[in-house]
């Protein structure tokens, strides 16, 4: 099995410092891409000078997550793509339990391993944790991190099991599923891209797994923080997108109605935490939405939309009422 690790980097020279040389030294299974979106500081010279043998596919513009990764991977052939945010830390054999997962079964499409969060290594990481699912209404969690209660590392993840969106902080895909998918949708530019192709993925009937004997650690947040109301306004906006394009089509109406009233309860919410900045930036996810809602609904394609897609009815009602935080 042929692995290609693909690492995008935008400006990103210090985080290839820290972060390349495991990669390196733990990835031996596999051949090292750096995909570069346009950077302007010093990160190809120093790839050059460090690191001669691992080629560099420079992109021509910053097109965020998914246009990079979109571009880049045309110009790799490897029977399993590996997408590793710049920010991730590996572990020693790291690749081992993946390759072993992905040969077992045919059908598998897509695996993440166990994310661990860097600052603090006993506790799972916001970005994938021990594998993500969504509700009926397109809000996602993690096993591990149900939105900002994180869980602690005590072996109870160490499984391996179906999920329904594993993390593009470190994503393993299988290439001729990304490439008849079309890849992700570009018009994302960044967060949740990864949970539309993984919808996508599921409707096709193939399965997604999280494989818990396989650990890196993410950093999170270090190109765009979770205090950033541009990243509220990617991830409300969205996850509008994942509604549109691949719930079941007799749905679509409650599901986007149900959200309006949920998301603007949670505007009201950052109004009382002196977050109006992320109030209108809900505001503005939802009006992008709505200008965009005919061209995303021409993308849904002709393959029947999974009916039982959410893992709970609904992650809200469960954690700001009945008070379950994991």
């Amino acid at each position: 099995m042929k692995i290609a690790i693909v690492i995008l980097n935008w400006n990103g020279k210090k985080l290839l410092e820290q972060f390349l040389p495991a990669a390196v030294s733990y990835s031996k299974e596999a051949t090292i891409y750096i995909a570069d979106n346009a950077s302007t500081d010093d990160s190809i010279n120093f790839l050059k000078e460090n690191y001669p043998g691992i080629t560099i596919i420079q992109n021509n513009q910053n097109g965020g997550y998914a246009k990079g990764y979109n571009h880049a991977l045309q110009h790799i052939k490897a029977d399993v793509y590996c997408l590793l945010n710049s920010d991730i830390e590996v572990t020693e054999n790291w690749l081992q339990p993946v390759i072993t997962q992905f040969k077992s079964d045919p059908n598998i499409a897509a695996i993440q391993p166990k994310i661990l969060d860097y600052k603090n290594k006993s506790k799972f990481e916001y970005a994938g944790a021990a594998g993500g699912f969504i509700d009926k209404y397109g809000y996602p969690f993690c096993r591990g991190r149900v939105f900002d209660s994180i869980e602690t590392d005590i072996g109870q993840y160490n499984d391996s099991i179906d999920i329904f969106w594993a993390s593009g902080a470190c994503f393993f895909i299988k290439s001729d599923i990304f490439q008849k998918l079309n890849g992700f949708d570009t018009a994302y530019f960044a967060h949740q891209e990864e949970i539309d192709l993984c919808w996508r993925i599921q409707n096709t009937g193939h399965t997604i797994k999280y494989v818990g004997t396989s650990t890196v650690y993410h950093v999170g947040g270090a190109t765009l923080t979770t205090q950033n109301p541009k990243k509220t306004f990617l991830n409300f906006r969205n996850s509008l997108f994942n509604l549109a394009k691949n719930a079941p089509k007799n749905k679509g109406f409650e599901l986007i109605f149900t959200r309006l009233c949920l998301d603007g309860l949670t505007g009201v919410k950052y109004v009382f935490e002196l977050k109006p900045l992320h109030t209108l930036a809900i505001i503005k996810a939802h009006f992008s939405f709505y200008g965009q809602l005919p061209k995303m609904l021409k993308k849904r394609n002709h393959t029947p939309q999974k009916a039982n897609y959410y893992q709970t009815k609904s992650i809200v009602w469960n954690y700001f009422v009945k008070g379950i935080k994991k």
